[in-house]
């Protein structure tokens, strides 16, 4: 009795640590995606990206009085007036847009750039040190950037901060993982990883939430402010109360003792050498196309909805669309990858990542040329298809690499798809210059969603090349959705 009673309270505590990193996770997202929601009304008082002409009615004038503040010229803007109800009213004004470049490059390279690079120092003290203060800390400094964000004044203000931000928040994934492995045991570890990854999802739909309705209320600075107090108070909770746990060596480790004798460059040769097979580069270039979607929509969905139906309020719908659509998504992906791998083999996922992409193209089109609320809509089936290429890809990865390196697979992979994909909203204001704000959008979102699975079908016979390959000369079965978290 004393013994399951004891199992009960480790197990209870166990879900109390994924109770913890589930709420790292979504503040993480949450405090990234926040400047995407509030962009306009920043750049209105610190003065930086576009200008453009801007409408300052409702919808009822807008649609009743035919106003389009989107194409007028400067020189006209301010003048433009519209007659409603025998009332004269100034329908638009010339204004700072929350776009541009140097919106792109906040939301781009200034963050992504110290992401990634930072993600690997902190991964590799992940294997070293005291991860929950390490976690904790990360989290605090975060936080805390995101609180002092409020406070900004100048653009370069903005910058400075961002690269702090991007630093910080590349300690979660890392560290989260690590404890949720040796926190549970093999055959629970994928439900954990399951839990804490529903975190993206979470932050994400809670930005559009506290950016409007918090923004619409108290101004953008409380948006800042209310996404960032918590964290601080998460941060001391996980220092005082999560107890580090002891490492458990995975079966590579313990099967394999010569891998730990490596020196560092041997390790960072094992590390990059499985990426110079043909089969993993057209794999990593098509995600990078498909990740390189998912950034620039992610910070550019806000700025559209506000270029075109101005009067309408995103948190209504994205405070719940991404946690629904994108988490049904990722457990769909997985579910039905598995169960094509076992009828027609490992390569049969490449299969489902071409169909997903384009079926979820459609509803992306539909998002950008239907009126509310029907581009509201059409975003649920292009969350739910689109994103089943999350869980999907990352098994073909570590099918297509030894069983000693997939886990530096991974790493790497994200690591090529984050620097390629993050900085593509920097193609953003040059399309934008050239064409228009939705014909840019319409190449960069759902035409990467046709240009990444154009690219997964050009990888299919690699793929299966390989896959020949490892089924005649490895002795150890290729691994499922499943036990990719079990390495």
């Amino acid at each position: 009795m004393m013994a399951a009673g004891k199992d009960r309270k480790e197990l209870f505590y166990s879900f109390y640590v994924l109770l913890l990193l589930l709420l790292a996770y979504l503040l993480n997202q949450l405090d990234r995606y926040t400047l995407a929601i509030v962009t306009k009304h920043m750049a209105q008082d610190i003065h930086y990206g576009d200008q453009g002409c801007i409408s300052t009615v409702n919808k009822t004038v807008e649609d009743n009085a035919h106003v389009n503040c989107t194409d007028v010229k400067q020189q006209y803007c301010d003048n433009t007036t519209v007659t409603y109800n025998n009332e004269t009213l100034h329908s638009c004004k010339w204004d700072y847009t929350g776009n541009g470049l140097q919106y792109q490059l906040l939301a781009g390279p200034v963050f992504i750039v110290f992401y990634t690079f930072s993600g690997i120092f902190l991964g590799y003290a992940a294997d070293r040190t005291n991860r929950k203060n390490l976690l904790a800390g990360c989290i605090i400094l975060w936080s805390a950037t995101t609180v002092v964000t409020g406070f900004s004044k100048e653009y370069w203000h903005l910058v400075i901060l961002r690269l702090i931000l991007g630093a910080a928040e590349a300690g979660c994934t890392p560290f989260a993982a690590s404890i949720i492995t040796d926190y549970f045991a093999e055959d629970m570890r994928g439900f954990a990883i399951g839990i804490y990854n529903w975190g993206i999802y979470m932050g994400y739909s809670m930005s559009y939430a506290v950016g409007n309705f918090i923004t619409d209320a108290l101004g953008w600075q409380w948006a800042f402010y209310i996404a960032g107090m918590p964290g601080i108070l998460l941060g001391i909770i996980i220092f005082l109360t999560l107890k580090e746990p002891e490492r458990k060596k995975n079966k590579s480790e313990v099967q394999e003792h010569g891998l730990i004798q490596q020196t560092t460059s041997e390790k960072l040769v094992s590390m990059w050498k499985p990426f110079l097979k043909p089969a993993l580069i057209m794999i990593c270039i098509a995600g990078s196309i498909r990740n390189g979607a998912g950034y620039v929509w992610g910070y550019n969905t806000q700025l559209f909805f506000n270029t075109y139906y101005p009067d309408i309020n995103t948190g209504n719908w994205f405070s719940w669309i991404p946690l629904v659509g994108g988490s049904l998504g990722v457990a769909f992906g997985g579910f039905i990858s598995d169960r094509f791998v076992k009828r027609r083999g490992p390569s049969a996922r490449v299969l489902i990542l071409i169909a997903s992409l384009l079926i979820a193209a459609p509803f992306a089109i539909g998002t950008l040329y239907l009126k509310p609320p029907l581009a509201f809509i059409s975003q649920i089936p292009c969350y739910i298809f689109g994103e089943m290429w999350v869980g999907v890809t990352l098994a073909v990865v570590v099918e297509l690499v030894p069983s000693s390196n997939r886990a530096s697979a991974v790493a790497v992979y994200l690591f090529i798809i984050s620097n390629i994909g993050g900085n593509m909203p920097l193609l953003v204001p040059p399309l934008k210059d050239a064409t228009n704000f939705r014909f840019a959008l319409l190449l960069l979102y759902p035409g990467c969603y046709v240009a990444g699975a154009l690219l997964f079908l050009a990888s299919l016979p690699l793929v299966m090349r390989e896959v020949k390959k490892a089924a005649t000369g490895e002795k150890t079965p290729l691994l499922s959705t499943e036990d990719l978290t079990e390495e």
